[in-house]
């Protein structure tokens, strides 16, 4: 490929990535002059790519809106990273109801990569192991996750149709503060503005969502994803569990994450007074106690169980039975 060739698909690449390209910076990055820019350009708009020409002072050069790119141009590091992603989005189920999208798209990929590059890619794929099993999670509908994403970068009220964890079905309108990816799943956090209360709802449990006229002010300091740990650890679940624990922040939240549990100080301390490690007063609620007791005691530190009296008893039984098996010739 001589070397003109080469800046000229430089040049697409650069386009590709979407926005106005100013002559300037396509000259520099290509090391040529702007006239060589121009001629570069026409040389792409005689190939029928349609490159517009934006005046003005932040004016230069991108690609029509909607135009289909040709066949992806990618280095092996971009081409090993998009194959990586879609196999991770796979086995950690951030994925859409297309379940077979991830696949298609890495076949695509690989028919446009040279063969050279998709042997290394394919050698490195079937070397890989993975230390746990593909996760079986529920995933949402493309169509809402676009919807939703738009809603939330335009503020604009959205209404969706929902159905909760016992079946119920209803419909309501959401001011969407954020999109949020954990432990597998989508979540949407926003205002339900017909109680005045925050939400955090399941992406694959929306049904439809249909954006609203109108718009919204978002609260200042916004944090989306600490909104969907903070959402986790206050939920309802069958058991309210209140704890003191003695150490630092960080090794208790090493074993209960924000997504877990609540955690503040028990009795602060003044300010010359405070040492590193401290009593924390540690809440959380769980359907089951039975995985507690092994957490409790991966802590290593010390802790009160203020309630409930059963988490007590299962501690206790733990205690016994890590006795007797210690006690054993």
């Amino acid at each position: 490929m001589s070397r003109p060739t080469g800046r000229v698909l430089t040049l697409l690449e650069l386009l590709q990535s979407g926005g106005t390209r100013t002559v300037a910076e396509l000259a520099d990055r290509l090391g040529v002059e702007g006239r060589t820019v121009r001629r570069y350009v026409d040389q792409l708009i005689d190939l029928d790519v349609p490159v517009e020409s934006v005046r003005g002072r932040y004016g230069g050069y991108r690609l029509a809106p909607g135009y289909r790119l040709p066949p992806l141009m990618l280095d092996d590091d971009e081409a090993l990273a998009v194959l990586l992603g879609l196999v991770a989005g796979r086995r950690t189920g951030l994925t859409t109801t297309a379940h077979t999208a991830s696949e298609t798209a890495s076949a695509k990929i690989r028919r446009v990569l040279p063969r050279h590059v998709a042997r290394r890619l394919d050698t490195l794929l079937e070397a890989l192991a993975f230390t746990d099993r593909p996760g079986d999670f529920d995933t949402p509908d493309a169509g809402v996750l676009l919807t939703l994403a738009d809603a939330v970068r335009h503020r604009r009220p959205v209404a969706i149709r929902y159905t909760d964890r016992d079946g119920r079905r209803t419909d309501r309108t959401l001011h969407a503060y954020g999109i949020v990816a954990h432990g597998g799943r989508w979540y949407v956090t926003g205002l339900d503005p017909r109680i005045g209360e925050d939400r955090t709802l399941r992406l694959d449990r929306i049904a439809d969502a249909r954006t609203q006229p109108g718009s919204f002010e978002a609260p200042a300091g916004l944090d989306p994803a600490q909104r969907v740990l903070s959402a986790f650890a206050t939920a309802e679940y069958r058991h309210e569990v209140t704890l003191r624990i003695h150490g630092t922040a960080e090794q208790i939240r090493a074993r209960l994450p924000a997504g877990i549990a609540t955690l503040r100080e028990h009795e602060p301390a003044e300010a010359e007074n405070r040492t590193e490690e401290r009593w924390w007063h540690v809440e959380l609620r769980a359907e089951r106690l039975d995985w507690l007791p092994p957490l409790l005691a991966s802590l290593d530190r010390p802790f009160v169980i203020e309630r409930p009296a059963e988490l007590r008893d299962l501690v206790t039984e733990l205690a016994d039975r890590l006795a007797t098996y210690a006690g054993q010739v």
